[in-house]
């Protein structure tokens, strides 16, 4: 994450981004959407678990973070933020200049955001809409076009703290504190070493990402579906069969994942990610797969593939199989 430490002074001064910036636009796009099988899950009440053994269901499945579960937003949200950046500069005239993100500039986005009035920033670290939860994508617009700021949000977190107490690592320290170096999301999607071992067991059978701080957020409780990334959902990546996954050669993981936000984690992070879900899994049916995996030339599969098949032994002779 040395990214954040090089472009530290763009991100404190929009005027080293955008020479003459005047005001920041923020923007939100709602990614709620009904789990399967379970609605809307109610704030609060325990998050659905998937059943991986004695399934009957012949697969082992895997987790993957909702917002991947779409095409990738930065792609959705480019044709809508363009066309918005048009008529700001029409409205502005022909001296206006402006410039437009979607999680990708050196901006401090979910500040902007909450001195906007959009939200505001929960004990998670992550940006809260009391209209749309916090099951939201941001986006900003730089503009030299002055004007009238919105009233900042207040907190509204008051004496919560089930997004502290639902982190399954303690990546969140303290209310408004986060060590990346701890959280599910950073180690499985930015992280490309080897996953760290007291970690291992506490990823379960999560592939990509981490919800859990988000999901126990009462205010999802005002979360309706979102229109605009409905139409881009992959219903196919809501249950990824493990097994399936780490047998995908360059060209097969990049067919599957192809437009989605998966092509972060890149293949190498990913069946990485996948021989510790299978290790929790349980299920002895991920033996082959992983004595093939245990094998391979790429030294950090290997190494998570052994640590799965131990675990599955681990597990076998306490279970008395």
């Amino acid at each position: 994450m040395s990214y954040l430490e090089r472009n530290a002074p763009k991100r404190i001064d929009p005027q080293q981004v955008l020479p003459g910036a005047r005001s920041v636009i923020t923007l939100a796009a709602s990614y709620a959407a009904p789990v399967p099988g379970f609605g809307f899950r109610v704030p609060g009440s325990t998050a659905p678990q998937l059943e991986t053994r004695n399934s009957g269901l012949g697969t082992v499945p895997g987790v993957i973070a909702r917002y991947a579960r779409f095409a990738d937003y930065h792609e959705v949200l480019r044709e809508p933020l363009h066309a918005l950046v048009g008529l700001v500069n029409q409205l502005g005239g022909p001296a206006t200049r402006s410039l437009w993100y979607v999680d990708t500039g050196p901006v401090l986005e979910r500040d902007f955001a909450q001195r906007a009035g959009l939200g505001f920033i929960g004990k998670h670290t992550n940006l809260i809409s009391r209209r749309l939860g916090n099951w939201i994508f941001l986006g900003e617009i730089l503009t030299t076009l002055e004007l009238e700021p919105d009233t900042p949000a207040h907190n509204r977190c008051g004496a919560c703290t089930r997004c502290l107490a639902a982190c399954p690592t303690v990546a969140i320290t303290a209310p408004f504190e986060l060590d990346a170096r701890r959280c599910l999301s950073y180690l499985t999607i930015e992280f490309r070493g080897s996953i760290p071992p007291e970690f291992r067991p506490l990823m379960g059978t999560r592939i990509f990402g981490c919800d859990d701080c988000l999901e126990v957020c009462p205010w999802n409780r005002f979360a309706g579906e979102g229109r605009l990334m409905k139409a881009h959902a992959r219903p196919d990546l809501a249950t990824p069969d493990l097994i399936a996954l780490l047998s995908l050669d360059e060209a097969g993981f990049r067919q599957r994942f192809a437009g989605t936000p998966l092509l972060r984690a890149r293949r190498g992070g990913l069946r990485r990610n996948v021989c510790v879900a299978l290790g929790n899994a349980g299920d002895p049916r991920a033996r082959p797969a992983l004595d093939q995996a245990a094998a391979d030339p790429d030294p950090l599969i290997a190494e998570h593939a052994r640590w799965a098949l131990a675990r599955l032994l681990t597990e076998s002779g306490a279970s008395g199989g």
